[in-house]
């Protein structure tokens, strides 16, 4: 699992869906049907920003980019440089 994907796991699961065994949710799970909201992706965004130093543009900010941890996590490393 790559730093970021710990990163984004942690702070999503901790803060943002509730998830009783986190061990259990896999990195392709549907974050937005587990209880990903508009507001919980706009504190994931700037978690990521701030955490990796990046600019996500609001431009790409769609479902498919905040779908799961692997499509997130992806979507992140696309900006980092």
């Amino acid at each position: 699992m790559t730093d970021i994907r710990a990163k984004l796991r942690g702070f999503v699961l901790e803060e943002l869906v509730y998830c009783e065994d986190p061990d259990t949710f896999s990195d392709d799970e549907d974050l937005l049907e587990a209880g990903l909201d508009s507001l919980g992706i706009m504190r994931l965004i700037m978690f990521a920003e701030r955490e990796f130093g990046i600019t996500l543009p609001d431009t790409e900010i769609e479902p498919d980019m905040v779908r799961n941890f692997n499509a997130l996590t992806g979507w992140i490393e696309s900006h980092r440089q």
